[in-house]
Order: structure tokens, then sequence, then C-alpha cells
């Protein structure tokens, strides 16, 4: 590998560590903050963490044309603001593991999308990591019971979770596509603008809200945890999510999405979350898939021919 390659890599390796402790983290916090205070204060934080970073740094504010402002905007409303409120309302109503091995669908989901719009087709060893994570995640979002997959009996905090994946799957294709014409930095300060500016506006509409209140009575502990939230797992994870697919492609990118369940579940246990059987064997077929393409890598090169064929 080159040092590109590496270097973007290690961001995405920080990235989804970052976003795994979410997860736990988030369930703790969700016990005494609404979901959508805690997607406002999220981003409220982490914008000005970029603007006074942009501020340091001096640099010079991208020439746009207002029809792509809107379209920035549009991608923020979804990727940011549609992903946020799926997932913090999810995760009231399920386990933190199980949000992130159905986040975990997210490769499946990117590949199929970016293949389609290519107009090409994935690979053998791409369709094997991929389908053995997704196998996964039915594992656990069935409990082990395929009968619940077969009535539709599946319990509405992972339906939320679902509908978050297909937002952040929205999001990721969309800072592919706009690469070419605005840096990852800008790209996520620009969505992050368009996406808290409707979830203060839902905020506003909706009663009992106050997404202030909330903030000021939290405890100490959980306030820490919004500021992490913010900042280190937001504005650090969204900047290397970014450059990592720049650098990297879709398809290559969103496989590191399969290590999320991993560092949420370490980071459950460490909170005194538990971790059934179901859930333990989710994760290692999403893990499992996960480093499929690279044991087949190198059966290939010990044995001289390859277990599945790349094509």
């Amino acid at each position: 590998m080159n040092r590109t390659t590496v270097t973007a890599s290690l961001l995405l390796l920080i990235c989804v560590m970052s976003w795994g402790s979410i997860f736990p983290l988030g369930k703790e916090i969700l016990a005494v903050m609404s979901g959508l205070a805690l997607s406002v204060w999220r981003f409220v934080f982490a914008i000005a963490a970029l603007v006074i970073y942009l501020l340091i740094r001096r640099s010079a504010w991208p020439v746009l044309s207002p029809r792509r402002y809107l379209i920035l905007m549009l991608i923020g409303v979804v990727g940011i603001a549609g992903f946020n409120i799926s997932l913090f309302t999810g995760l009231k109503y399920t386990a933190a593991i199980n949000g992130s091995l159905i986040m975990a669908l997210s490769p499946l989901v990117n590949s199929l999308l970016d293949a389609l719009i290519k107009r090409t087709r994935l690979s053998r060893i791409q369709l094997f990591s991929l389908l053995t994570g997704f196998a996964g995640v039915l594992l656990v979002i069935s409990a082990g019971d395929p009968q619940r997959l077969l009535q539709l009996d599946v319990n509405r905090g992972d339906l939320y979770i679902l509908g978050g994946m297909l937002c952040w799957s929205f999001y990721t294709l969309a800072a592919k596509a706009t690469i070419h014409w605005l840096p990852p930095l800008y790209f996520t300060l620009l969505t992050m603008l368009g996406g808290s500016a409707a979830l203060i506006l839902l905020s506003s509409l909706m009663a009992g809200e106050a997404p202030l209140n909330q903030l000021l009575q939290l405890p100490g502990a959980e306030l820490a945890g919004v500021l992490y939230i913010g900042l280190f797992a937001t504005v650090f994870a969204y900047l290397f999510w970014n450059q990592g697919v720049a650098a990297l492609g879709v398809p290559a990118a969103s496989l590191f999405f399969n290590l999320v369940p991993v560092f949420a579940a370490l980071t459950g246990l460490l909170f005194g979350q538990s971790l059934t059987a179901v859930q333990l064997s989710g994760m290692l077929l999403v893990c499992g898939g996960l480093a499929a393409p690279t044991l087949l890598q190198f059966m290939k090169q010990r044995y001289g021919r390859p277990v599945l064929s790349a094509e």
C-alpha cells in the first residue's frame, strides 16, 4: 500500500472508532436529553469548532453558485438532519449494539448505489464481503429468529436506524460526487450548516423541546459526552470520513463501517451494557465480511490462485 492509502485507512479507522462510541454513549445521554436536542447541540458545537479553525487558518472561502449552495443545504438536510434524528430516535427503542450493526449495512447500500450510478458491477470478493456483513446484521435484528423477519416483527428502533443508514448512504455518495468542486472541509461545514438549520427549525416547532434548557440541565458527565460527540466524533470524524472517501473511493471506505459495531460493543461494555450471544455472532459475521478481501488476497499470494475470483 502507498502512503496515501495508509493515511486514508488510519483516518477512517479513527473515524469509525469515534462513531462506534456514539451508540453506547448516546444511549446514556438520551436518558436525560431528547434525540433532537442532542442532534442540535452536536452540530452547533461542531460548526463553531470548524469556523474557529477556518478563521485561524485564514482560509479563503470557496466561490460557489447559488445552485451549489442549495445542493449542499439539501444534502445537509437529508444526510445530517435526517440521519441524526433517525439515529438518536432509534437508540431510544433499541440496544446500542443493534444500532451499530444496522449502520454496518451502509457498505452494502453504498457499494450497490455507487455501482448502479457508475453502471458497473461489484466483484465477487466485494459481494462475498458485503453479503456476509449483511447476514450478521439480519441475525441481530431478528434476534436469531427468522420468523421475525418474515412477519416484519422488528423493533421500531431498528427501523428508525435503518432509515438513518439510508440517509447516511446518500450523504456518503454526495461527498464523493462533490469532491471535484469542493474540498472536504467546506463540504463538511456547509452540509452541517444545512442540517443544523433544519434541526433548529424543527426543534422550534415542537413543543417541549427547548434544546438550550435541556443542555443547561445536563449533569456534568452527560455534558462532557455531548461535547465529545459534537467535537471529536463529529468534527474530526466527518473530516476524516470525507478525506477517506476521496482517497479510497466509496466501496473501499464504506467497508470500514463494518468496524463500528466492534467499537460500539467495546465502549458499551465500559458503560455496563450487555452483549448477547446473538449480537456477538452477528458482530463476528460483520467483522468477517470486512476481513474477507484481505484474507482472500493473502491466500491468492500464498497459494498462487484465488479462492474467489476478483471479477
